[in-house]
């Protein structure tokens, strides 16, 4: 018999509207081991919780997280803040004996990711970062062509991940741009992902790196509330050369300053039988090239996300019809409500979410050092 499984959210911007559709969603495309029920809601004030738990279909709300964490009725925290309040939120969280999901980057170090590593495993709880375009079925049967050796073996990875939401230079400060509440910046929000993709689609460690950043808009302006305008404390774009465990070589970059680019999440997998494109832009769709039959017959095919691919027949039975960013996050719960109900082993948990950490850092320190550098081994 299933049972509950009951979920307090933490912040209701983009991530925690998205976290609240997949929450509602996930028990009609999946079938279940327990049904996520959305309990309680926290937000900056009463009076704001309680508009967005009625708006979100939550049963309560409370305008202190941390009466949530608190709560003996909530079973699994989700954190949905900006970075700077991941770190403090989960360790009150796993010090109340609640499962944490929270979203990326785990936090704004390596020391603090690594802190949140050991207190969720002295505990025993389960956690679960949001890198939800690993959930992808295009990025998935990538996966899969990759270890089924149909490309051969690996010999370069490329990745990027652009967007353009902060390349106009009038747009003001906001969290995004202070090292005290996000951390690194295009490097942290963006990189993150593709780092996190090079190593889930590829198998293997990244192990050094050689990295580069550049602020592009070095002064912002501040809030009108305040006036003025202030330097900006992290990078608008970074680039950095990567060397892979097992041999292989490659790059990626990350831009928050890419003129016209929405979602540009992509990867470049070349293989000695074959090559890999996708775009997330177009992300029901996997570019593949295949290193067979007479040589001017070769060429890229499209392969359209169908019911053959992995997890797609559960949102539809037809080919080409397509899914799109909030079913990545439904698939994420699935995860998260069987890694929980069935004691699984959750990827990426806060173990291997402090990787991306330590290989931020690694580039940040490549970039003020000029030399490759070693990304750190676990402690």
């Amino acid at each position: 018999m299933r049972h509950d499984l009951r979920i307090g959210l933490i912040g209701t911007g983009f991530m925690g509207k998205a976290h609240a559709i997949a929450l509602k969603a996930a028990p009609t495309v999946f079938s279940l081991p327990a049904f996520p029920v959305c309990e309680l809601l926290a937000d900056v004030d009463d009076e704001r919780a309680a508009r967005k738990a009625r708006e979100l279909g939550f049963t309560r709300s409370t305008g202190n997280w941390r009466a949530l964490v608190q709560d003996p009725d909530v079973d699994v925290v989700d954190i949905c803040a900006p970075n700077f309040l991941h770190k403090e939120m989960a360790l009150a969280a796993i010090t109340a004996g609640k499962h944490v999901y929270t979203e990326k980057p785990l936090a704004l170090s390596a020391a603090d990711a690594q802190a949140m590593v050991e207190a969720a495993e002295a505990v025993n709880v389960k956690t679960l970062v949001g890198f939800n375009y690993i959930r992808n079925s295009t990025t998935q049967l990538a996966r899969e062509i990759v270890q089924g050796g149909e490309i051969g073996k690996l010999v370069h990875f490329r990745g990027c991940h652009n967007e353009d939401y902060l390349a106009d230079p009038a747009k003001p400060q906001d969290w995004h741009t202070r090292r005290a509440t996000a951390g690194a910046g295009a490097l942290g929000d963006l990189g993150s992902h593709i780092l996190n993709m090079a190593e889930y689609l590829t198998g293997q460690r990244i192990a050094e790196v050689c990295g580069q950043l550049q602020t592009v808009v070095p002064q912002r302006a501040l809030p009108d509330s305040i006036g003025g305008s202030s330097e900006v404390e992290n990078d608008d774009q970074a680039q950095a050369l990567l060397r892979f465990d097992g041999g292989l070589i490659g790059n990626i970059e990350t831009s928050r300053v890419a003129t016209g680019r929405k979602m540009g999440l992509g990867y470049t997998l070349v293989g000695t039988k074959g090559t890999i494109v996708f775009d997330q832009e177009r992300m029901n769709e996997l570019q593949l090239y295949k290193s067979e039959g007479p040589e001017g017959r070769r060429g890229f095919r499209t392969l359209l996300a169908g019911p053959e691919h992995p997890d797609y027949a559960a949102f539809s039975p037809a080919p080409g019809h397509g899914l799109g960013y909030n079913d990545q996050k439904v698939i994420e719960i699935r995860d998260l409500v069987a890694g929980i109900v069935e004691n699984r082993v959750l990827y990426p948990d806060f173990r291997e979410a402090s990787r991306v950490n330590r290989m931020i850092e690694a580039i940040e320190h490549s970039h003020l050092e000029g030399k490759w550098v070693a990304v750190p081994a676990s402690p």
